[in-house]
């Protein structure tokens, strides 16, 4: 142990933090929309379509992601009434049934968009990418 310079738990947590630096990298792709200095007004439908008919390439993905949103608010939906209707039938526990609305509404959403990801083949799909390249769109629009 004498010629070690960082102890036992300073090396692991390194370690730690590289291996989630690594796995979590992808956010860095969107650091220059989210940390500007004055943020990009918002869009609307109307600015999504637009570029998803002005981009051939990027477009039709960002198109299937859209779509692939509202299976997931519909799990959502649907998990979270049916879990909080279950609860409150059996227990009329009213902060059971709130949690069980929060809990099933987030189940909800991770199944459907297991159910997008699987029907919409989004897993063929670079939807970061298109998103991004949306990002750029509209900051070069906005200006």
């Amino acid at each position: 142990m004498g010629g070690e310079s960082e102890s036992f738990v300073g090396g692991y947590w390194s370690g730690f933090k590289g291996f989630w630096g690594e796995k979590l990298s992808f956010f860095e792709n969107y650091t220059r929309f989210t940390k500007r200095d004055a943020p990009l007004p918002s869009w609307s439908s109307s600015d999504v379509d637009e570029f998803i008919a002005s981009d051939p390439v990027h477009g039709p993905t960002l198109k299937t992601a859209r779509e692939a949103a509202t299976f997931g608010v519909t799990g959502a939906a649907l998990g979270a009434v049916s879990t909080a209707a279950f609860a409150w039938k059996y227990s009329k526990s009213p902060h059971g049934a709130a949690l069980s609305l929060l809990g099933g509404g987030v189940f909800g959403w991770t199944f459907g968009q297991e159910v997008a990801n699987h029907t919409l083949q989004l897993y063929k799909l670079d939807t970061m990418a298109a998103q991004v390249k949306f990002m750029e769109w509209w900051e070069r629009k906005s200006q």
